[in-house]
């Protein structure tokens, strides 16, 4: 799973089509679903914390942490 992780947040942070908008924005919203979803002590889709590695990592790779 790391290299789909390593190669799914390349190829984004290569993406000319997305804003560093877009990477904050994405983030702050599944970082809010996430605590809903953990404030009615619902699972957490493992799907979401994977995707929210990926846009973490990608949005790195272009120098914003």
């Amino acid at each position: 799973m790391r290299i789909d992780i390593e190669k799914a947040s390349d190829k984004l942070a290569d993406d000319p089509r997305l804003t560093d908008y877009d990477f904050w924005r994405t983030l702050k919203n599944l970082n809010n679903e996430i605590f809903h979803i953990a404030n009615n002590n619902d699972p957490i889709p493992l799907d979401m914390i994977r995707w929210r590695v990926i846009i973490k990592q990608a949005r790195m790779k272009r120098g914003y942490g």
